[in-house]
C-alpha cells in the first residue's frame, strides 16, 4: 500500500486544492472533501483526522481581540508563509490533515496545504522538520494538537469568519470566495471550540478504549506533541 500512495505523489500538487492564506480551518475542510471525492481517501473520510495544533496561549490573547491583537505563540518550520531559511512561522493556530489508512501498514500521511515539505508527506517525518520536538522551547510555546475524525468534522464545523474581522467591521485578510462553511444542524460558527486548548485537557492514557471513546466525539482527541505519533497507532 506504502508503494500505491507515494507513486499518487507527483499527482497531488498542492496548487489543485482552495486555499486561502490564513483560513487554514477552511482550507483543510475543503482539502478533505476532495481527498474524498478524487478517491485518495476513503468516500466518507473514515481515513482522515483533522488536527489543529495551538496552545494556551493563542486561546487567551484570541477571546475577544482580533488577529491584529494577537500574540502568536506557536512556532512551525518549513512553513511558505516564512521568509527565514528555515521556514519558521509563529501561527496563532494552523490546522493539517492526517491520513492514516485502517487496512494497511504504510504510515500515517500528513496533508499541509502551508508546507514546504513534500505534498502529503510522512507523519514521521513531518514531526521531526515542523514540530521539531526535540528544539527546546519555552513553556509558553508548547504546541497542543486536536485530532478530530473527519466525518465528525463535516457534520459540526461551522465557521463565520468573525474571527478575521477587526473591530470596525473590515477584514484583517481577504476571505475564501465560497459562503462561510455552515454545520449541518445550522450552527454559524464554533472554531472556537477546536482552537481553545488547556494542558490540563490532555488524554491522560493512550489505551485504545480511551482513544475510542475521545475520537467518537465531536471535538475529537487532545494530545501532547509527545503523544501524537503514538496516537495513530491507537486509533479503531
Amino acid at each position: 500500500m506504502s508503494s500505491v500512495i507515494i507513486s499518487e505523489l507527483p499527482a497531488m500538487d498542492a496548487t489543485r486544492f482552495q486555499h486561502t492564506p490564513y483560513y487554514c480551518e477552511e482550507n483543510v475542510y475543503l482539502l478533505c472533501k476532495t481527498l474524498c471525492e478524487s478517491g485518495v481517501a476513503d468516500e466518507t473520510g473514515s481515513d482522515l483526522f483533522v488536527v489543529f495544533i495551538s496552545n494556551e496561549r493563542k486561546q487567551a490573547s484570541m477571546f475577544g481581540l482580533c488577529l491584529h491583537y494577537t500574540l502568536f505563540h506557536v512556532p512551525l518550520w518549513h512553513q511558505k508563509a516564512s521568509t527565514r531559511a528555515d521556514g519558521i512561522v509563529l501561527w496563532d493556530y494552523h490546522v493539517i490533515c492526517v491520513q492514516r489508512k485502517k487496512e494497511s501498514d504504510s504510515e500515517p500521511l500528513v496533508w499541509d496545504l502551508d508546507s514546504t515539505l513534500p505534498f502529503p508527506s510522512p507523519l514521521a517525518s513531518y514531526v521531526t522538520e515542523t514540530i521539531q520536538p526535540s528544539f527546546q522551547l519555552f513553556a509558553e510555546y508548547q504546541r497542543f494538537f486536536r485530532v478530530v475524525h473527519a466525518p465528525l468534522f463535516f457534520k459540526h464545523f461551522a465557521s463565520d469568519r468573525r474571527h478575521m474581522k477587526a473591530p470596525d467591521g473590515s477584514w484583517i485578510a481577504q476571505p475564501p470566495p465560497y459562503q462561510p462553511i455552515v454545520a449541518q444542524d445550522g450552527v454559524l460558527h464554533n472554531l472556537s471550540e477546536y482552537t481553545a486548548m488547556s494542558a490540563k485537557d490532555t488524554l491522560s492514557s493512550l489505551d485504545p478504549d480511551t482513544v475510542r471513546e475521545a475520537i467518537s466525539q465531536k471535538l475529537g482527541v487532545f494530545v501532547s506533541h509527545s503523544q501524537l505519533q503514538d496516537l495513530f497507532t491507537k486509533l479503531p
